[in-house]
């Protein structure tokens, strides 16, 4: 597709709560409370919102203390709108921001669920096991 006439932007920024919760949630992700994501939206440290005539159908975001450690969270696009390289546009824009403004030596990390990996690969990152394994705790 032409560049000129993809009618996607992929703008910085984060959605308001409600959008980043049906985001989420209608891309098959786990939800959030309404609560939490407004407490951690305003920590962003760089986000990204796609959208279609205005309408938000993506977003991704980069969380961290801003120096030595960063992590890629809340990458997704809704299923009507998959499978068009947003995805993609969506890392592009992350990791170029990444690589802009992130001292040298910043360890970022992200957690690729299904076949997301394939999507992160094309990115630089590589899985960590054997020497490290993902894990995760709700309170």
């Amino acid at each position: 597709m032409n560049v000129d006439s993809n009618p996607y932007e992929v703008r910085p920024g984060v959605p308001d709560v409600a959008t980043f919760r049906h985001l989420r949630t209608a891309s098959g992700m786990s939800d959030r409370p309404a609560e939490a994501v407004a407490a951690g939206l305003p920590n962003t440290w760089f986000g990204v919102t796609v959208r279609l005539d205005g309408e938000p159908v993506g977003m991704g975001r980069i969380i961290g203390d801003g120096g030595s450690v960063f992590q890629i969270a809340d990458v997704c696009v809704l299923p009507a709108h998959q499978g068009r390289g947003l995805g993609a546009r969506i890392m592009a824009r992350l990791t170029a921001e990444l690589e802009d403004r992130a001292p040298r030596g910043a360890y970022v990390s992200l957690i690729a669920d299904g076949d997301a990996h394939r999507l992160y690969a094309r990115y630089g990152f590589v899985e960590t096991a054997p020497y490290s394994v993902g894990m995760h705790r709700l309170v």
